[in-house]
């Protein structure tokens, strides 16, 4: 796509010829829709894991942060791929990993990486963003901890209430694509 990064456009075409499918489906949401976006089948490739990564890192480039992490299972291919890239940057980053319910054994933690600490600044990612559920989910957990939010990354963005959701919580969020960019093209 014309004026978008070598990386964006690659990602675009890795994600719109493996992980786009026109069909009937029904979203994590409960939400019914004609189209589908698999983004794990991208982010858990080499190729797709590393592109991920190095946008993600372009967007908050700028961002004073101590963590990277997100909702399980949306974030967890591109966790250890923005704990690599950003060694290679020579900027690592600490990454975590949120549960969907407080671990059944051990310390019971809802978050698993290294120790957030009280007054952290931490960015969250997801693959896709629908009604924001998942990021919510997160703001959640980690306000719970007095850990701030700095912002929300999405590889697409459904534009169906997710941002809103989030926006609404005082917290940005960024997408690096949104599904009209993949159903223009399907078109």
């Amino acid at each position: 796509m014309q004026g978008w990064s070598e990386d964006k456009t690659k990602l675009f075409e890795l994600i719109r010829t493996q992980a786009f499918f026109k069909g009937d489906f029904t979203l994590s949401s409960g939400k019914k829709s004609n189209y589908y976006l698999d983004c794990r089948r991208v982010t858990l490739t080499g190729e797709g894991a590393y592109y991920t990564a190095r946008i993600f890192l372009d967007l908050v480039r700028d961002e004073a942060f101590e963590a990277i992490g997100g909702p399980t299972l949306g974030a967890d291919p591109m966790i250890g791929a923005l704990g690599a890239v950003s060694v290679a940057q020579n900027a690592p980053v600490r990454m975590f990993i949120i549960r969907k319910e407080p671990k059944g054994h051990g310390r019971g933690q809802m978050i698993e990486g290294p120790e957030l600490k009280d007054g952290d600044r931490v960015v969250v990612i997801d693959d896709v963003a629908t009604t924001g559920k998942a990021f919510v989910h997160s703001l959640d957990v980690l306000e719970a901890m007095n850990v701030k939010v700095a912002a929300c990354l999405c590889i697409v963005d459904r534009n169906e209430g997710g941002r809103e959701a989030v926006e609404a919580r005082g917290v940005p969020m960024h997408s690096i694509f949104t599904a009209e960019d993949f159903l223009k093209a399907a078109d």
